[in-house]
């Protein structure tokens, strides 16, 4: 039983407490701001959604994994404003819900990686727009900047904000790896290296290319100090 559970659960790096508080914080901040200064600008009669369910997807990579490429500045406002506009046109031309659903999240993905801002909860927005209900289908494309532009930006807001001041660097910059010291005739890991294996996987990761290349260069270092042992004066 152990060990069928053990296949099931998706393997993860091991998480701090303190993280997984952090993260958990963030969240709050991040939908509780959101949803306030919504509601304050609409007023409180007001039939406008105030905060919009794939918020609460966009919390779970900017505050959990806000190094992620896909929790980026540019991949959730391009992405929630592309899966917008691609689901408001698709449910504007396409009147079978069903396909427009399938079509709306297809586009918005397809568009989405060709621009460089895949957001996963970006697709929930383009599905929001389909079966939204008449006061989502009633604001057309106004859709576009409210609720999904002002969620986004109030959200994004918060994730720069809190992040940075809790120790996690948001917008997360690619930074070069270090170079790690390689005895000659050792066989080391080139950039050049790198890419070529990502070219080959050709697969979306979620994680940067810098982020992966340290990792990679990091445990090539441990692996270097552990063949090496311990060093002496007696020994140099």
């Amino acid at each position: 039983m152990t060990s069928l559970l053990r296949r099931l659960l998706p393997e993860q790096a091991p998480v701090s407490p303190r993280e997984r508080v952090r993260a958990a914080c963030g969240t709050l901040a991040g939908l509780l701001v959101t949803g306030l200064v919504a509601r304050a600008a609409l007023g409180t009669g007001a039939e406008l959604p105030t905060l919009i369910a794939p918020m609460g997807a966009s919390a779970v990579v900017l505050f959990a994994v806000p190094s992620s490429p896909l929790a980026q500045s540019w991949s959730i406002v391009g992405g929630n404003l592309v899966a917008s506009l691609v689901g408001v046109t698709t449910a504007r031309f396409i009147h079978d819900p069903l396909m427009a659903a399938a079509l709306a999240g297809a586009g918005a993905i397809a568009v989405m990686i060709a621009l460089r801002c895949l957001h996963p909860p970006s697709g929930a927005v383009a599905l929001t727009a389909v079966p939204g209900g008449p006061a989502i289908h009633d604001l057309g494309y106004g859709f576009v900047l409210w609720p999904v532009g002002v969620n986004t930006a109030l959200i994004l807001g918060v994730a720069i904000l809190f992040n940075n001041p809790t120790g996690r660097s948001y917008p997360h910059v690619a930074q070069a790896a270090a170079a790690v010291p390689t005895p000659a005739g050792r066989f080391g890991l080139s950039s050049a290296d790198i890419d070529a294996a990502l070219e080959d996987y050709d697969q979306v990761l979620d994680i940067g290319r810098s982020h992966l290349e340290a990792l990679l260069r990091r445990a090539q270092l441990s692996a270097l100090m552990r063949r090496a042992g311990p060093t002496t004066c007696a020994s140099t």
